[in-house]
């Protein structure tokens, strides 16, 4: 089955309270399934509102690792490509797993083609990584919930 998506596609996302939110795939396996993307903010109210020429992986709202159901069923709509794309542009990040009870925290790395397969995870300062992504899996819909509670605390 043909996917329809790729690496540098760009999607909106649509949003619990309404609007849409767009990302972009940045990495995944050969079979989809579950994958990497950025995600950008501003909230728009309209898909016809997004354009995929403003978007830069440093402006991304987040980062997450999410399975690709909303795209699959065509829920998230394909707007287009990141004109020129280049994949070293929108490198893996690392994640942070937290304890909060412990106090722990692990950095984890994943393979750059597989936003399944950790390469490594190791124990660090539980405040030196609040700037990184959490590591998890996002399914469509916890994926929508945690983009626009993102975005609602950029409004304030």
């Amino acid at each position: 089955m043909k996917l329809p998506y790729e690496e540098g596609s760009v999607f909106a996302m649509p949003l619990p309270n309404g609007g849409f939110a767009r990302g972009v795939v940045a990495r995944m396996p050969r079979n989809g399934k579950v994958l990497l993307g950025y995600f950008f903010g501003p909230h728009l109210e309209a898909r016809g509102e997004a354009t995929l020429d403003d978007l830069h992986p440093d402006l991304a709202v987040a980062r997450i690792r999410f399975g690709d159901l909303g795209l699959i069923e065509g829920r998230w709509l394909i707007l287009g490509n990141i004109p020129s794309w280049n994949r070293a542009d929108w490198p893996f990040p690392d994640f942070v797993r937290r304890d909060p009870i412990s106090r722990k925290a692990w950095l984890v790395r994943y393979v750059n083609d597989d936003p399944l397969r950790s390469v490594s995870e190791l124990l660090s300062n539980y405040e030196d990584l609040q700037l990184l992504d959490s590591d998890g899996l996002f399914g469509a819909g916890a994926a929508e919930a945690r983009i626009s509670k993102l975005l609602l605390a950029q409004l304030h």
